[in-house]
């Protein structure tokens, strides 16, 4: 079922959602060569419970394991998605995709952003200002009276006429008082597809891209997501609320463009 959100509601998601925002600005400060996902997930843990919320994605259930074990994903290189924290330094010239949810006076926050440790390939670089256009071209979708195949549309045109992957096994998603909701919003479809979009519903929307093929696999761990050929994978999210003439962003990139100086 489709929950259309008040007004009011939104006000409310988009505060979880610029705490969002704000954690992972705070993670975006850290990330180099030498440090540990583990660091990284103690300090968004932290910023996030000083903020008087809630990190939903720690102790998420899983059908295929146990809870996720950590308050952020971090997933690298050729991970896609649902990374799990751990002890093993990051490089220069990986990319490290951080994935990051809040729950806030009763509503829940989602973004995730890919960051750069280093230096980087102009071919990885090229990857994430795909990935991230794409982002925006389907978020110009998030209009009342369009269907969720035109967003998806957008995106997979989008990244598969740069020649990238778009992964099909993992999807964006409805989003209010629970993590996820109705509708899937997959990063693919067809134009007039799909649930019509109707003002008040509320999105996460994320395009999962691939350098190579964009078919991918779960590790042992039952959490961690990594493309088949071990090509990178990069990973942008934003939430949005349906608009009559365009989509709201609830969440936000300005605090983490700002401490990268983009």
């Amino acid at each position: 079922m489709i929950i259309l959100k008040t007004d009011d509601e939104i006000e409310l998601l988009r505060q979880s959602n610029l705490l969002v925002g704000r954690t992972l600005a705070e993670v975006a400060k850290l990330i180099k060569p030498g440090v540990t996902t583990r660091q990284l997930d103690k300090v968004a843990e932290e910023f996030i419970r000083d903020n008087g919320a809630i990190p939903t994605f720690k102790g998420f259930p899983n059908p295929y394991g146990g809870p996720f074990p950590a308050s952020i994903c971090t997933s690298v290189n050729s991970q896609v998605v649902h990374g799990i924290p751990n002890d093993e330094p990051l490089k220069d010239g990986d990319i490290v995709s951080v994935d990051c949810g809040t729950f806030l006076n009763g509503f829940c926050g989602d973004s995730a952003y890919t960051f750069t440790v280093g230096e980087v390939s102009a071919e990885i670089q090229q990857l994430l200002k795909v990935t991230k256009e794409a982002l925006y071209l389907g978020i110009q979708n998030a209009v009342h009276g369009k269907r969720i195949g035109d967003i998806g549309y957008a995106i997979q045109n989008h990244c598969e006429s740069n020649g990238y992957g778009v992964v099909r096994e993992f999807v964006g998603h409805g989003i209010g008082k629970d993590m996820h909701e109705d509708p899937a919003v997959p990063n693919y479809g067809k134009r007039g597809s799909g649930p019509l979009l109707k003002k008040g519903m509320c999105l996460a929307i994320e395009p999962m891209i691939t350098l190579g093929d964009r078919k991918v696999y779960l590790e042992n761990d039952s959490w961690s997501v990594r493309t088949r050929d071990k090509s990178m994978a990069a990973h942008f999210e934003h939430t949005v609320a349906v608009g009559l003439d365009a989509a709201d962003i609830l969440s936000s990139f300005e605090f983490i463009e700002k401490v990268l100086g983009e």
